[in-house]
């Protein structure tokens, strides 16, 4: 028994935003100051009223449609999100409430840039175990609402967004391998230390990085996590037919495709357009890759990410 995914999906909330338009608005930054360190040129910034849920229901719909199935059939629900709308209920209950659908397993997900990497994880182990037959996994994100917006080291990077993908029980090949890992001594590099208590922010409510620690581990953990994926499935790195990794910034995924041996056109790059949206940003490039045409049915497609915990993650699949 395999979880094959069936459909895809993605949102990107209003026009793109420039690197110009944020030195326009005050950010002490550059067009070529932001493109030097990490390729990034627009992203796409959420509405005041715009939420995650919102965003994750547009995303979902699509993938839904596309797979050809409905949501009162779906039996299994998970978003990954850094940023819920409520701190609870989950943003999957609110996002199974805005679908229609009533009984199936809904839960998030909380593993930052990684998350969605492991809610795809954990769905194809519900599915393996038989208990589930039909699945919806969404990365959904509103970062500039916890973004410091005078801190150009940081606020530049990320932007808003939804990915999706539907998922359901197959005896083709779907997922074929996977493997998930934590470093819980390396919180403090990426973090937003701040919370709620009694009505008021304790802490710092922004997204703080130690941009060059996180370079470093990320660079590490993505080429070895790639490695560990491949040979759980018997291949080589180099037999892979799409690299899909979290778009945070280019220089890692470079490094990332040379450590693989992989070529240049084999791997599916979004960070220009899109910035770093987090959870959302694998599915959202899944999804752009797969109605463009690049990948196709029977392709082998390497998804993988990394984010704040430290955690990271990687899923071998055939499409």
């Amino acid at each position: 028994m395999f979880a094959r995914v069936t459909g895809t999906g993605g949102y990107l909330p209003g026009s793109p935003v420039s690197n110009d338009d944020l030195a326009a608005r005050g950010v002490d930054t550059s067009d070529a100051w932001i493109v030097e360190r990490t390729g990034i040129r627009f992203r796409h910034l959420a509405e005041a009223g715009e939420t995650s849920c919102q965003m994750a229901e547009i995303a979902a719909r699509a993938a839904l449609e596309m797979a050809g199935t409905t949501a009162d059939e779906l039996d299994l629900i998970i978003v990954a999100t850094s940023t819920p709308d409520y701190i609870f209920p989950s943003t999957a209950c609110m996002l199974q409430g805005a679908l229609g659908n009533k009984g199936a397993t809904a839960f998030d997900v909380q593993a930052v840039c990684s998350g969605f990497i492991h809610a795809l994880v954990i769905a194809d182990k519900f599915i393996r175990s038989g208990s589930h037959q039909k699945a919806l996994v969404v990365g959904a994100e509103v970062f500039s609402r916890i973004l410091d917006w005078q801190e150009r080291g940081t606020c530049v990077l990320f932007g808003d967004g939804a990915g999706a993908v539907a998922l359901e029980a197959s005896d083709a090949p779907g997922i074929l391998s996977s493997a998930l890992h934590a470093d819980g001594s390396q919180v403090g590099i990426l973090s937003v230390p701040g919370q709620v208590h009694g009505g008021k922010i304790w802490g710092d409510p922004f997204l703080r990085m130690e941009g060059q620690a996180v370079f470093k581990t990320a660079v590490r953990v993505l080429a070895s996590v790639a490695e560990e994926c491949c040979q759980a499935a018997g291949i080589h790195c180099g037999e892979v037919d799409w690299l899909v990794p979290h778009q945070a910034n280019i220089r890692i995924i470079e490094s990332t495709r040379r450590k693989m041996n992989l070529a240049p056109e084999k791997v599916v790059t979004t960070v220009e357009r899109h910035g770093n949206t987090s959870a959302a940003s694998v599915p959202l490039a899944l999804n752009e890759a797969v109605r463009d045409g690049r990948i196709r049915r029977g392709q082998r497609v390497l998804l993988e990410g990394v984010g704040g915990g430290f955690t990271w993650g990687a899923a071998l699949l055939v499409f």
